[in-house]
């Protein structure tokens, strides 16, 4: 389940609402590209600006689409641990595989208190769960050593690590060994971090290219490092542009303009500046998405 191109898939809008027609072809697509897993109501999901209702209604949408021919991996994370219990609930009545649980944001708990955190939602409800440690977004770093603890926890079998830092992922890979799968949460980290031993990636840029991603990953996982690496710096310049502002401001706008879903954000989100959107643009355009 853990392992491959998983895609944090973006979440359409349309005139406010979401765009369950346009999600449920993007699902579609993700699977016939060869994605291996989906993450729905992710960072580059917006589930922060999601209700209850529709947080619900996107994960019920991807389960049911899905129908079991690739893992459903839902973001359930909060900051209040009452609250991410409640959603991760639903995401398992719903019929989700695993669930993906961002540390705590704006409360900056300490390592004891992320701790706890997680321990108790693993006891509480009985799914996989996959840890997500991004302290650019969260003022949070979870630090290896919590990791290794979490990992002696049935039913904790993964994180997601955003950080950038490898030398953090390696010592988290030291640590947990085969008792939990490490996978990118950093594009342009991918490669690198499956040569130390992990085991994919949740990726922003497979929501543009999945096939491309999918087929780096399977070479990785094969290791057949220099087809890979390939793929890697082809990949890059899109990569880039992921990030050329807020995550998933480009994605959605690179979506739109390969025609599958309306370019609309929920506030505080917005459209990109023109010399941004040009600058995008031409990445797409060079790698003939456009």
């Amino acid at each position: 389940m853990f392992k491959g191109s998983i895609v944090a898939i973006v979440t359409p809008f349309k005139k406010e609402k979401v765009d369950e027609k346009a999600y449920g072809d993007l699902i579609e697509w993700h699977i016939a590209q060869g994605t291996n897993a989906i993450v729905p109501c992710g960072t580059t999901g917006e589930s922060s600006t999601l209700d209850y209702k529709e947080h619900y209604r996107v994960i019920d949408i991807a389960v049911k689409t899905v129908n079991k021919r690739v893992p459903v991996i839902a973001g359930t994370g909060a900051n209040s641990t009452d609250e991410t219990v409640e959603i991760t609930k639903h995401a398992k009545k719903s019929g989700a595989d695993a669930v993906l649980l961002v540390t705590p944001y704006y409360n900056k708990p300490t390592q004891e208190g992320l701790y706890r955190h997680y321990k108790t939602i693993a006891e509480k409800v009985d799914i996989p769960i996959v840890l997500y440690n991004v302290p650019g977004r969260t003022a949070v770093n979870m630090l290896p050593a919590t990791v290794a603890r979490l990992a002696e926890v049935k039913n904790i079998v993964a994180i997601k690590e955003a950080t950038g830092d490898m030398k953090q992922v390696s010592e988290v890979i030291r640590l947990c060994g085969n008792r939990i799968a490490v996978i990118s949460g950093d594009d342009f980290t991918t490669v690198t971090l499956m040569a130390l031993g992990g085991k994919g990636v949740i990726s922003v840029t497979a929501n543009v290219m999945p096939k491309e991603v999918s087929k780096m990953c399977s070479l990785m996982l094969k290791g057949q490092y220099d087809k890979a690496r390939e793929i890697h710096y082809k990949l890059e310049p899109l990569n880039a542009a992921m990030f050329i502002e807020t995550n998933p401001i480009p994605a959605k706008t690179a979506l739109a303009m390969m025609g599958k879903i309306q370019e609309e954000f929920r506030l505080p989100l917005c459209e990109m500046a023109p010399a941004n959107r040009e600058k995008l643009k031409k990445v797409l355009a060079d790698l003939k998405l456009i």
